[in-house]
């Protein structure tokens, strides 16, 4: 609600398929490199092409559409999108309409489910770059295959929109599907949105463009709900319209009219025969899918008592939660929750701050299982494994092969830490009087002095219990 009036969203995802090769011809897959040099006659739309749709793209789709839980369309059709843009080498796009690739599904936020409308596959267009004296046109995206993902009008505040989107690119990720990298234009997402008086029908919506981040889009989202309350509030009326987003300004522009379905004139694509999909092709789609995030987050909470916290932090992506399998089947299930520690902490800060992926380092999961499993046996501390941490890192030894060769096993007899304490005991009568006064905080300046003349290999909580014992003794 926003000063009386329900807020109602709804999302159009575009995801670009992680595919060898373009939808309907065999240029590669790859917008980057020199302009117009991914580029062939059909899809710089040549008199006389026909397009060939890849399978690849075709299985992409529909693991996406099972992901959703959507119901894939035996027989989808592939039709003509008309409009001019100079990017569009044939005047029209390629894309589904009337009978997409599949419809239903749901996204779950927050405990709520986000229905899906339809799932369908189309081709991009290519690229404008505006310059000083002009514009250029680079095809290379040109072809590229898309599935466009479209919200029913579940969503009811910018916050959520923007968590829908995360949770939506988090489960693409997973299925590898896209990668899903907004700066990169391979996920865009368009808004449309609405206000009406709660109980009212839906009121008159505002498309909203040119969102290139999660933030954006939610700061977009805010600026156009203040907007339409401003308008509705002073008695005037909301237009129909495609609005941009200026992110310097932080305000949304007006672009055009907003355009109808019949404003595009579709009608099937002669060159392209219906699409059928037959049930072992979505079979093998579902089969394909691996765990999703939700699942396996609730999975790592029952199976090996992790917080929401820590289940939210590994299952983020898929390389992680995978990570932590991996290495847990070294440190032992008992150990879950400070492998989580380590690999939420320690690992990930690393990993930021060296700007490497997360599985490009010379820590591989046996390698940081081990090391969770001889601190927690008390080899050595948790001090000395966040030294013997850096030393994997740098090196990929193993790590009870680094502390063997070191002579660095954390000392835990207490036969060999008894007279360490009685010495530093007798060079420290004023700390011990203060200690019987009542001062007890003054063990850990002696604790300070056992682990020094050990080099920290003395466990620090026997030497604790130890220095007691003889004070009290004594």
């Amino acid at each position: 609600m926003k000063n009386n009036y329900r807020v109602t969203i709804g999302l159009e995802v575009h995801l670009n398929l992680k595919t060898g090769t373009k939808l309907f011809c065999g240029c590669r897959n790859d917008p980057s490199g020199e302009p117009n040099t991914h580029v062939c006659p059909v899809c710089t739309g040549q008199p006389g092409t026909l397009p060939v749709m890849s399978r690849e793209a075709l299985s992409k789709a529909l693991t996406a559409a099972s992901a959703l839980g959507a119901s894939v369309r035996p027989v989808s059709v592939f039709e003509r999108k008309q409009y001019f843009y100079p990017d569009l080498p044939r005047n029209y796009q390629i894309s589904q309409y009337k009978q997409p690739l599949a419809e239903g599904g749901t996204v779950e936020v927050s405990g709520r489910k986000i229905r899906i409308n339809r799932v369908h596959m189309e081709e991009d267009a290519g690229k404008l770059i505006h310059e000083k004296n002009g514009s250029l046109v680079d095809l290379n995206r040109s072809g590229t295959p898309l599935v466009e993902i479209v919200t029913e009008p579940d969503i009811h505040s910018p916050s959520e929109a923007a968590e829908y989107l995360r949770t939506l690119r988090q489960i693409m990720r997973y299925c590898g599907v896209s990668d899903c990298d907004m700066e990169k234009g391979s996920l865009r997402c368009d808004a449309n949105i609405s206000l009406s008086a709660p109980g009212s029908e839906l009121g008159v919506k505002t498309e909203v463009k040119n969102m290139n981040s999660f933030r954006s889009v939610e700061k977009a989202l805010e600026y156009e709900v203040s907007r339409q309350a401003r308008v509705l509030g002073s008695g005037g009326k909301v237009t129909q319209e495609t609005r941009l987003w200026d992110d310097d300004n932080q305000v949304t522009k007006q672009m055009r009219s907003k355009e109808e379905a019949h404003d595009y004139r579709y009608f099937p694509d002669p060159d392209l025969p219906p699409l059928n999909v037959v049930s072992a092709e979505e079979e093998r789609a579902r089969a394909s899918l691996p765990e999703l995030p939700q699942p396996r987050k609730r999975r790592f909470m029952n199976e090996f008592g992790l917080s929401e916290y820590d289940a939210s932090g590994l299952t983020q992506e898929k390389e992680r939660a995978d990570y932590f399998e991996e290495a847990l089947e070294v440190s032992g299930p008992e150990n879950a929750k400070k492998l989580a520690n380590w690999i939420l902490v320690e690992l990930t800060g690393k990993v930021n701050s060296e700007g490497t992926g997360f599985t490009e380092h010379k820590v591989s999961p046996p390698l940081l299982g081990e090391l969770v499993g001889i601190i927690e046996k008390g080899t050595i501390s948790g001090k000395m494994g966040k030294d013997i941490f850096e030393k994997v890192w740098d090196t990929g030894r193993s790590p009870l092969e680094i502390v063997e060769s070191e002579g660095s096993r954390q000392i835990t007899s207490e036969d060999e830490i008894t007279p360490l304490c009685r010495e530093i005991i007798n060079e420290n009568p004023g700390l011990v009087k203060k200690y019987l006064n009542g001062k007890e905080t003054v063990v850990g300046a002696m604790i300070g002095e056992v682990m020094r003349k050990t080099g920290g290999r003395a466990n620090p909580g026997l030497v604790k219990e130890t220095l007691v014992r003889l004070i009290r003794e004594k």
